[in-house]
């Protein structure tokens, strides 16, 4: 039986193999069935504390949910979990017999790509630390985009002078990219097997490990109701140093 903490990150090879191994008892089954039901009437991704709240009192969210999950492995509509909260989604390989046409949404310039993904990777950063990392400045509009966008969000306010605003990304930006958690990015080898390091990479480049936790870390604190100040100052070279 797998343990507590392995059945939320039950990957695809795991859900197709897991009530081939355990039979949910009636109990178990009730409480799938609600899950099921809270999950389906959601309007939006549902968090497993509010599930929690619907079911009966010391009932086992966590395996229910896994058991659920391996349920709907290989129907036309999935569960899938973003982060803590649950959602159906039609499968991937349905997306074919799905597709519509519909208006292109406006690119991300290479400055809000690369910015993004020095957020992702590198969260919780401050807008110096993402300025270091590109070797040029960074403009509020960029930033502005990603935050419009809803992929990027403010964590808090990093404990150090100045106490600079620090950034992370959101659910959404794991939704958007089909990633159940952060940890999940590409790592070094991943991008070396796609093609993307072809050349020789300096001595000692490396891609860290990308990690979230909506929690704030050790050396950040809360944002207040002050002004954010240097986070959206607009940039004296704005237009210039900045790719569009």
């Amino acid at each position: 039986m797998p343990d507590q903490d392995h059945l939320f990150d039950l990957r695809a090879a795991d859900a197709a193999s897991l009530l081939a191994r355990e039979t949910p008892s009636e109990t178990q089954r009730a409480h799938m069935r609600l899950c099921e039901a809270l999950v389906f009437a959601a309007e939006e991704p549902l968090g497993e504390e509010e599930m929690a709240k619907r079911l009966p009192e010391g009932a086992d969210v966590a395996k229910a949910l896994a058991y659920l999950k391996a349920e709907y492995f290989g129907r036309g509509v999935n569960l899938v979990r973003v982060g803590k909260k649950w959602f159906f989604r039609t499968a991937p390989d349905l997306a074919w017999a799905l597709q519509r046409e519909q208006v292109e949404p406006k690119k991300l310039s290479r400055a809000a790509m690369e910015t993004l993904a020095i957020i992702a990777y590198h969260q919780p950063a401050t807008r110096a630390e993402i300025e270091d990392i590109r070797g040029v400045a960074l403009s509020k509009g960029t930033m502005d985009v990603l935050l419009e966008t809803g992929w990027v969000r403010l964590r808090g306010r990093r404990r150090a002078p100045g106490r600079p605003v620090t950034f992370g990304t959101t659910d959404k930006f794991l939704l958007h990219f089909g990633l159940e958690q952060i940890a999940d990015l590409p790592g070094l080898d991943d991008l070396k097997a796609a093609g993307l390091f072809d050349g020789r990479l300096p001595k000692g480049f490396g891609v860290p490990q990308p990690r979230d936790d909506s929690a704030l870390m050790d050396d950040e604190e809360p944002l207040g109701d002050e002004p954010l100040g240097e986070a959206f100052a607009p940039d004296p070279s704005e237009g210039e140093a900045e790719e569009s």
